[in-house]
């Protein structure tokens, strides 16, 4: 009997023990680097792979006699370059016909930004480089995705070009003048485009807002840098669906100019920073070694 009661015992709980949860491993530790942790007495000694160099097309160089870097005023301070993760311009250093052209596109209805930039080398390589993400809310560029390559073999001839624009010797602020007694345009809200010429001696920066007509005047510099940017990251391509085509814009300024318009400089416009010594040949620095691929 007792034999009996101990089997049926044994019977009920058996059910019981196959109900009850199998305890689950203990979870993986989240891995926040790809490679076995390092060692805290050496990471900031160790070598990392140098940057490929599309990331800093002028890096390493070093001031030579009677170089000077640039004097930036378009609003991104160093510190804010390096946020969007890119080389301060206010750092480049730059020589003989070389030349970086940036454009950076600033909604006012969005806090969704852009910065594009393309280099010239001396030795006939161009660069483009180019950067989106959400400036605002947050400490830091959020959802911030770029890219950084070398340009193709005519893209140098046609950013050279750039160079004579008349765009960089108009004013820095304009406003839309229709003449006739018309009263001014002012935007308010839509895209504004700052635009950013630095050669040697000289940075020169434009802002053309909201206003087709404006907008239209920066056109050519704008379709080349665009032409370049557009096609590398399918995340910034898809904030400008209309891709580089500015022929509207540029059809507005035109129009503006027929019928005895113009844009005339902003009141109170910001100045341009002064121009500063390129050093004759021989008083540069000499380059660095090339950066060896990773």
């Amino acid at each position: 009997m007792v034999r009996l009661t101990a089997t049926i015992l044994s019977l009920l709980a058996a059910p019981a023990l196959a109900q009850s949860p199998t305890p689950s491993p203990p979870a993986a530790p989240a891995l926040d680097w790809p490679w076995p942790a390092p060692d805290p007495r050496s990471w900031w000694d160790d070598k990392r792979p140098a940057p490929d160099e599309a990331a800093d097309p002028l890096g390493g160089r070093r001031l030579g006699r009677n170089e000077q870097l640039p004097e930036v005023a378009n609003g991104y301070e160093a510190l804010l370059y390096r946020l969007w993760g890119l080389p301060p311009l206010q750092n480049q250093i730059l020589r003989g016909q070389e030349m970086i052209v940036e454009v950076a596109v600033r909604p006012t209805t969005s806090a969704r930004q852009t910065l594009m930039r393309a280099t010239v080398r001396r030795d006939g390589k161009a660069f483009i480089q180019a950067r989106a993400g959400l400036g605002c809310c947050e400490p830091g560029v959020a959802r911030r995705v770029g890219f950084d390559a070398e340009a193709p073999p005519d893209a140098a001839r046609r950013l050279l070009a750039l160079r004579s624009d008349l765009l960089w010797s108009s004013p820095r602020e304009v406003r839309v003048d229709e003449g006739a007694g018309a009263v001014d345009a002012l935007c308010v809200e839509g895209t504004a485009y700052d635009l950013t010429l630095a050669v040697a001696g000289a940075v020169r920066s434009v802002r053309r807002a909201c206003d087709p007509a404006e907008i239209g005047q920066a056109a050519d510099v704008l379709e080349t840098v665009f032409g370049l940017a557009l096609g590398h990251e399918p995340r910034i391509d898809v904030i400008y669906p209309g891709g580089a085509d500015f022929a509207a814009a540029r059809n507005a300024y035109r129009s503006l100019l027929a019928s005895g318009g113009r844009l005339k400089a902003a009141p109170q416009p910001r100045g341009q920073p002064a121009l500063f010594p390129a050093p004759a040949a021989g008083e540069e620095a000499p380059e660095p070694p090339p950066t060896p691929a990773p």
